[in-house]
Protein backbone atom coordinates (compact mmCIF):
# COMPACT_ATOMS: atom_id res chain seq x y z
CA UNK A 1 0.00 0.00 0.00
CA UNK A 2 1.54 3.10 -0.93
CA UNK A 3 1.66 6.18 1.43
CA UNK A 4 -0.67 8.93 1.41
CA UNK A 5 0.81 12.67 0.78
CA UNK A 6 -1.70 14.62 2.04
CA UNK A 7 -1.15 18.55 2.53
CA UNK A 8 -3.32 21.37 4.11
CA UNK A 9 -3.64 24.95 4.82
CA UNK A 10 -5.80 26.53 6.91
CA UNK A 11 -6.05 30.51 7.77
CA UNK A 12 -8.72 32.29 9.62
CA UNK A 13 -8.24 35.89 9.99
CA UNK A 14 -10.10 37.73 12.00
CA UNK A 15 -9.84 41.95 11.42
CA UNK A 16 -12.19 44.81 12.20
CA UNK A 17 -12.61 47.61 10.08
CA UNK A 18 -13.17 50.19 13.59
CA UNK A 19 -12.02 49.47 17.30
CA UNK A 20 -13.49 47.55 19.84
CA UNK A 21 -17.10 47.55 19.94
CA UNK A 22 -18.85 47.31 23.17
CA UNK A 23 -21.54 44.57 23.30
CA UNK A 24 -24.24 45.88 21.76
CA UNK A 25 -26.92 45.01 18.64
CA UNK A 26 -26.56 44.81 15.00
CA UNK A 27 -28.66 47.23 12.77
CA UNK A 28 -27.62 45.05 9.88
CA UNK A 29 -25.69 41.57 9.86
CA UNK A 30 -24.84 39.30 7.46
CA UNK A 31 -22.69 35.99 7.01
CA UNK A 32 -21.87 33.96 4.10
CA UNK A 33 -20.10 31.00 3.24
CA UNK A 34 -19.53 27.72 0.36
CA UNK A 35 -17.46 25.63 0.44
CA UNK A 36 -16.62 22.50 -2.31
CA UNK A 37 -14.72 19.09 -2.71
CA UNK A 38 -13.21 17.66 -6.16
CA UNK A 39 -11.82 13.86 -6.32
CA UNK A 40 -10.88 11.57 -8.90
CA UNK A 41 -8.83 8.62 -9.02
CA UNK A 42 -5.96 8.60 -6.09
CA UNK A 43 -6.50 12.95 -5.52
CA UNK A 44 -9.11 15.16 -3.83
CA UNK A 45 -8.92 18.57 -3.29
CA UNK A 46 -11.58 20.81 -0.56
CA UNK A 47 -11.95 24.85 0.33
CA UNK A 48 -13.88 26.76 2.15
CA UNK A 49 -14.70 30.18 3.11
CA UNK A 50 -16.69 32.21 5.45
CA UNK A 51 -17.38 36.16 6.15
CA UNK A 52 -19.60 37.65 8.28
CA UNK A 53 -20.34 41.64 9.20
CA UNK A 54 -22.28 43.32 11.87
CA UNK A 55 -23.06 46.96 11.55
CA UNK A 56 -23.69 49.53 14.58
CA UNK A 57 -24.13 52.72 15.39
CA UNK A 58 -20.60 53.00 16.22
CA UNK A 59 -19.41 51.54 13.05
CA UNK A 60 -19.24 48.14 11.26
CA UNK A 61 -16.99 45.13 12.76
CA UNK A 62 -16.47 42.26 10.05
CA UNK A 63 -14.55 38.65 9.97
CA UNK A 64 -13.13 36.94 7.35
CA UNK A 65 -11.54 32.77 7.18
CA UNK A 66 -10.78 30.89 4.80
CA UNK A 67 -8.61 27.04 4.21
CA UNK A 68 -8.64 24.25 2.28
CA UNK A 69 -6.67 20.98 1.72
CA UNK A 70 -5.21 18.33 -0.35
CA UNK A 71 -4.21 14.89 -0.85
CA UNK A 72 -2.95 12.69 -3.79
CA UNK A 73 -2.21 8.79 -3.24
CA UNK A 74 0.96 9.07 -5.91
CA UNK A 75 1.49 12.38 -6.90
CA UNK A 76 1.99 15.77 -6.05
CA UNK A 77 -0.40 17.91 -3.70
CA UNK A 78 -0.86 21.39 -2.22
CA UNK A 79 -2.53 23.72 -0.81
CA UNK A 80 -2.46 27.48 0.07
CA UNK A 81 -4.60 30.09 1.85
CA UNK A 82 -4.01 34.16 1.49
CA UNK A 83 -6.10 36.68 3.28
CA UNK A 84 -6.03 40.37 2.49
CA UNK A 85 -7.40 42.99 4.97
CA UNK A 86 -7.78 46.76 5.28
CA UNK A 87 -10.01 49.48 6.90
CA UNK A 88 -12.71 48.95 4.73
CA UNK A 89 -12.53 45.46 2.88
CA UNK A 90 -11.67 42.38 3.94
CA UNK A 91 -10.33 39.26 0.46
CA UNK A 92 -9.60 35.52 1.37
CA UNK A 93 -9.12 32.99 -1.57
CA UNK A 94 -7.50 29.29 -0.97
CA UNK A 95 -6.27 27.42 -3.79
CA UNK A 96 -5.90 23.62 -3.31
CA UNK A 97 -4.76 21.01 -5.83
CA UNK A 98 -3.69 17.87 -6.45
CA UNK A 99 -2.18 15.83 -9.44
CA UNK A 100 -1.25 12.30 -10.38
CA UNK A 101 0.11 11.39 -13.66
CA UNK A 102 -2.71 13.17 -15.51
CA UNK A 103 -5.70 13.20 -13.18
CA UNK A 104 -5.85 15.96 -10.45
CA UNK A 105 -8.63 17.29 -8.40
CA UNK A 106 -8.88 21.52 -7.38
CA UNK A 107 -10.45 23.73 -5.82
CA UNK A 108 -10.72 27.24 -5.32
CA UNK A 109 -12.91 29.57 -2.93
CA UNK A 110 -12.64 32.93 -2.77
CA UNK A 111 -14.45 35.17 -0.49
CA UNK A 112 -14.82 39.02 0.53
CA UNK A 113 -16.50 41.76 2.78
CA UNK A 114 -16.80 45.78 2.23
CA UNK A 115 -18.59 46.07 5.34
CA UNK A 116 -21.87 46.56 2.86
CA UNK A 117 -21.68 43.39 0.90
CA UNK A 118 -20.44 39.55 1.53
CA UNK A 119 -19.91 37.46 -1.41
CA UNK A 120 -17.89 33.57 -1.48
CA UNK A 121 -17.35 31.77 -4.80
CA UNK A 122 -16.46 28.17 -4.52
CA UNK A 123 -15.19 26.54 -7.69
CA UNK A 124 -14.18 22.62 -8.42
CA UNK A 125 -13.51 20.53 -10.96
CA UNK A 126 -11.79 16.93 -11.55
CA UNK A 127 -10.73 15.11 -14.39
CA UNK A 128 -9.34 11.45 -15.17
CA UNK A 129 -8.03 11.57 -18.37
CA UNK A 130 -10.34 10.48 -21.26
CA UNK A 131 -12.97 11.34 -19.68
CA UNK A 132 -14.91 14.67 -19.54
CA UNK A 133 -14.43 16.97 -16.47
CA UNK A 134 -16.67 17.06 -13.20
CA UNK A 135 -17.15 20.90 -12.44
CA UNK A 136 -19.09 22.79 -9.85
CA UNK A 137 -19.53 26.22 -8.41
CA UNK A 138 -21.39 27.41 -5.51
CA UNK A 139 -21.79 31.26 -5.16
CA UNK A 140 -23.50 33.49 -2.03
CA UNK A 141 -23.72 37.17 -2.26
CA UNK A 142 -25.59 39.13 0.39
CA UNK A 143 -26.45 43.26 0.20
CA UNK A 144 -26.52 44.96 3.45
CA UNK A 145 -29.30 47.92 3.60
CA UNK A 146 -28.13 51.25 3.69
CA UNK A 147 -27.88 52.54 7.13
Amino acid sequence: MKATKLVGATALALLSATAAVSAQQCNAAGTVATGGSASAGGTSASSVGTAGVCQTDDGTTSSIGSGGSAASDDGKAMSKTHVNGNDDKLKAQTNAQAVDKGTFSKSRTKTSTDGQALQSTTRTMSHVPGQKPVKSTTDQKIILPQQ
